[in-house]
């Protein structure tokens, strides 16, 4: 039935090919009616987009915008990602409209120059020219631009996820499985992305979900990872005549609008309505020699691991976030707060801010950021909060030691520095302990960079590295400095937690969180406990009276919006078992009656949408992902290691003596060295309670800088 799937997709994929640049049978499409289209469709998505900016603005200055509206906000498109989210909805629009008006009766007989389509929409115009690299500059555009000498576009932002396998989608070009009632995959219908969540990962009882081995930097690192390798912001309605109220309060689904519709008997009936709004995900142009005509979702971040979450990969973005007018290489830091003498990231200016709203009293707006999640939830802001400090810290350091470098120069080799932590952090410390014993199989040692390796992130992969999403526990707590519960309200709810900066700025500063990440635990995926209703039901929930989004049902539906192949698909992808029976599913997730759930649901498992089947399997030994997580997780770290030319580790990149000093870098330090914390764990990662494995911040070793002194002294 797979490989059937698979022929069907790719048969369709290559009909519309066809369709598209056959120029040999009949009248070819004119320049004119081309030019007409894309005007037309132009004048009605600038409206949209404008609409939906002017409409967004608005809702913020309501005393309590609603999740969608919270989570509109910070799923923006902004910069060179707005533009390019633009073309892809022009082209796709105009694409559809030609198609339509041609007057040949057989779609083979269409043709279309997709050529002159791509430059009438500006499809090339966001793509900086090759031209432009300095291919002898040792530190990393902003954009990830120039990173591959060969291909300078390789990695770089504002560019589509890279496909593993092909996409499916129900029409073979945009259309998500699930859209066309009745229409079944796979020979069966599928179950509504809410049902699956109800079915599948919900639990009541908070009882025995944390993790004994893991610590909650555990969890807040996936996180931290994921924001500075992937973002997917959402895109407008385009020219559909439906608006995005229509959406969210009819649940009209049209456009790119594609509701998450309620099952009979869901609690949520009684409160929300039929459904929880849901847009699909940003997209851009196909790209030539248009080997595929389906829909590809953006990636808005490069694909390096390069500490961007800081920096921004928006040029305009990274200028705003320096402190230009200090000759030091300095991040710019909040001017109005501060931390006990520490610095705050700076407030974002753009008036309303949804953080002000969520305590209209203390009036606190979000934070400005390389990432424009970063307020999304508190220990996210703290942990940016850190980094940034770190930077500051750095080129402070590098300029006592280098009094002749320029701010520049400071802020570069700052950057580079943040850069190389957190590889260093991720393959050292966080990987080893999410893929344990399936490590050296899927990232052996390093061997030096491969021109040839394609460090492009995955659209697969952003799914898989949501499996973090099931370590998220229920509650967050703050900590005095004996690590003992600290202040009125020691135990917050996740849910009172999500653009909250006034708890940072009001209520004690980031050192009660930090210890929080130190010695609180993670939440352990179980089969039968795989994420908490703080996230399940309360997603982006204000106030109590306004009722939140379900993260489960929107991974599930994320899942057939970009187009994802199902679990067995994967499961061949990576040499793996496909289970077709109710005795072979239940083999691979060691749980029959899981197995039983999943059947009646989909069908079959070749249906089971890619994320709930992946983090639905049993672990793998010592490691808190399964055996598919594991190969997606490794194949893809692998590559962005081996692919990036600027790896810490990469010879030229840092001199030995350099490397030397950079693998004494660690978590533990960061906070020694940027907060008033002066007790922290020898593993931060691993599940501590105090006393018991923290240290006087004094038996942590330093990053010693010295072998950056230049010979110029």
């Amino acid at each position: 039935m797979k490989d059937l799937l698979h022929l069907q997709t790719f048969l369709l994929s290559l009909t519309l090919l066809q369709a598209a640049v056959s120029a040999t049978k009949g009248q070819t499409t004119s320049p004119a009616t081309i030019t007409d289209t894309v005007s037309q469709v132009k004048v009605l998505i600038n409206k949209a987009f404008l609409e939906s900016r002017t409409r967004l603005k608005a809702a913020m200055t309501s005393e309590v915008p609603t999740p969608r509206q919270l989570a509109e906000y910070f799923k923006h498109a902004k910069g060179r990602a707005r533009t390019a989210i633009r073309s892809g909805q022009v082209w796709e629009d105009s694409f559809k409209r030609l198609r339509q008006k041609d007057t040949l009766t057989n779609v083979t007989e269409l043709s279309l120059d997709l050529t002159a389509l791509y430059w009438e929409v500006g499809c090339g115009v966001p793509v900086p020219a090759a031209a432009g690299c300095d291919q002898n500059s040792p530190y990393r555009t902003i954009t990830g631009d120039c990173n591959n000498r060969r291909n300078p576009a390789l990695g770089a932002a504002n560019r589509a996820l890279v496909r593993w396998l092909p996409a499916e989608y129900e029409d073979g070009l945009s259309l998500p499985f699930g859209w066309t009632p009745g229409k079944t995959r796979n020979g069966f219908p599928l179950p509504l992305a809410r049902e699956v969540s109800n079915q599948i990962a919900g639990y009541r009882n908070e009882e025995g979900v944390l993790d004994q081995n893991r610590s909650l930097l555990f969890m807040q690192w996936g996180q931290i990872v994921d924001h500075d390798l992937d973002f997917v912001p959402d895109t407008e309605m385009g020219s559909s005549e439906h608006s995005k109220e229509q959406c969210d309060e009819y649940c009209i689904q049209g456009g790119n609008c594609f509701p998450i519709m309620l099952p009979p008997n869901d609690p949520k009936l009684k409160t929300q309505g039929k459904c929880m709004p849901f847009f699909r995900a940003g997209f851009v142009c196909p790209t030539p020699p248009y080997q595929s005509l389906a829909r590809e979702q953006i990636n808005a971040l490069n694909s390096f691991l390069d500490a961007s979450l800081v920096y921004g990969t928006e040029p305009s973005l990274a200028s705003q976030l320096r402190n230009l007018s200090s000759p030091l290489g300095l991040m710019a830091v909040n001017q109005e707060v501060w931390d006990h003498g520490l610095a705050f990231l700076p407030f974002e200016r753009k008036k309303p801010s949804p953080c002000e709203v969520i305590n209209t009293t203390a009036r606190v707006p979000c934070f400005l950021a390389g990432d424009p999640r970063a307020s999304e939830q508190i220990l996210l802001a703290t942990s940016h909060t850190l980094l940034l400090r770190e930077h500051n810290r750095l080129a402070r350091e590098l300029k006592r030691l280098n009094p002749q470098w320029d701010g520049e120069k400071l802020y570069q080799e700052a950057r580079k520095i943040l850069g190389a932590f957190m590889q260093i952090i991720t393959f050292r410390d966080y990987l080893p302990i999410v893929l344990g014993a399936e490590m050296q199989k899927w990232i052996p040692p390093y061997q030096g960079y491969n021109e040839s390796v394609d460090p492009r992130v995955s659209n697969v992969f952003t799914f898989a590295l949501r499996f973090g999403h099931l370590e998220v526990p229920s509650v967050f707590s703050l900590l005095d400095e004996n690590y003992q519960p600290w202040g009125p309200e020691p135990d917050l709810p996740l849910h009172t937690l999500f653009f909250n900066t006034w708890r940072m700025v009001k209520d004690g500063g980031i050192d009660p969180l930090v210890r929080g990440l130190l010695a609180k635990k993670s939440k352990l995926m179980k089969q039968n406990k795989m994420m908490t209703g703080e996230l399940r039901n309360k997603l982006f929930q204000p106030t109590q009276k306004i009722h939140g989004f379900d993260l489960a049902a929107i991974n599930i539906q994320r899942c057939r919006d970009n187009g994802m192949p199902g679990y067995n698909s994967w499961r061949g992808f990576c040499d793996l078992s496909q289970p077709q029976t109710l005795a072979e599913l239940g083999a691979v997730l060691r749980n029959k009656m899981l197995a039983e759930k999943f059947l009646d649901l989909y069908g079959t498992p070749d249906s089971i949408d890619i994320w709930i089947g992946a983090t639905a399997e049993p672990l793998v030994e010592r490691g808190r992902v399964g055996s598919l997580l594991a190969c997606i997780l490794g194949k893809q770290f692998q590559q962005i290691r081996d692919g990036d030319r600027f790896w810490w580790e990469n010879p030229g990149v840092f001199t030995e003596k350099q490397r030397d000093s950079l693998q004494k870098m660690s978590f533990s330090r960061l906070v020694c060295d940027n907060t008033h914390i002066t007790k922290v764990p020898l593993d931060p990662f691993q599940a501590n309670s105090y006393p018991r494995g923290f240290v006087d911040c004094s038996d942590i070793d330093k990053l010693d800088l010295s072998p950056w002194a230049s010979v110029e002294n």
